[in-house]
């Protein structure tokens, strides 16, 4: 409140003044809260009659508040690592098209139903006859019993040539797993069929297991007398030799794309 001033102003006291004047310890009333009250925090070491400001925090205090906080800040999370992609060597090729299994299946059940078929016929119809010509006396059909080899060789190692063509077969399926070249798949093919034929002569036919002899039918002058399984053999071992110099391997690639593969995996 406002005093008034000049000559027709009542005389005041200095303790009038005190007394008058808003917010003093005079004057207060307790259940009106000051400005200092609104000011200074509940739980500030100043009484509740004190009108000092509350402090202000400690620099120290609010430099170490964000350290204590739980949550880490982006840029100090640990980023994991990327992971390399492989890199192919120059020069290397993925085998191309789908495997063969199917083509060599099918050549190979052709070749023994042929060889198995003409056998039985022969059997059935030639042996203990006269021999039939072909072609004059050059070629002519007659069955003959065979305990070695193609071609009549080896006559003392029939149990040899049993477990010899036991182990074509088994490295022909492996191989087959990664069979992507058709010509690959004829040849290996034809010499699975053909082994599978031999075997099967081998097997069941007499004197007994793994002794059986091998029934020959097709004889060529000053040659030699042989089968179906024989021929098949023969055709798909040669195959396989031509495949071999022309660089195609049985994955459908070639000799010179897997050299330079090599030499790209040595850093040449």
């Amino acid at each position: 409140m406002g005093f008034p001033t000049g000559p027709s102003a009542p005389h005041v006291t200095a303790a009038e003044r005190i007394i008058s004047t808003q917010g003093s310890p005079q004057t207060r009333d307790d259940s009106v809260p000051t400005p200092a009250d609104v000011v200074a925090p509940a739980g500030d070491a100043a009484g509740p009659g004190d009108g000092a400001p509350a402090r202000p925090e400690a620099p120290e205090a609010a430099a170490a508040a964000p350290a204590s906080s739980p949550v880490s800040s982006p840029a100090s999370s640990p980023v994991p690592a990327p992971t390399p992609l492989p890199v192919e060597p120059a020069g290397a090729e993925e085998p191309k098209g789908r495997r063969r299994i199917g083509v060599l299946l099918v050549v190979a059940l052709l070749a023994f139903l042929i060889d198995f078929g003409s056998k039985l016929l022969v059997v059935a119809r030639l042996e203990n006859h006269s021999a039939i010509k072909v072609i004059g006396d050059v070629v002519t059909f007659q069955v003959i019993r065979n305990s070695g080899a193609a071609f009549g060789m080896g006559q003392a190692l029939t149990v040899v040539f049993t477990m010899i063509a036991s182990a074509v077969i088994v490295v022909i399926w492996r191989i087959a797993r990664r069979l992507y070249s058709l010509p690959w798949a004829i040849a290996l093919g034809l010499l699975l069929g053909g082994a599978l034929g031999n075997l099967t002569d081998r097997l069941f036919r007499s004197p007994g297991v793994f002794r059986g002899h091998v029934v020959d039918f097709i004889s060529v002058q000053h040659f030699a007398v042989f089968n179906l399984a024989d021929s098949a053999i023969v055709c798909g071992g040669i195959l396989v030799v031509l495949l071999s110099f022309r660089g195609s391997n049985p994955d459908g690639t070639v000799h010179q794309q897997a050299d330079k593969g090599e030499r790209a995996d040595k850093g040449e």
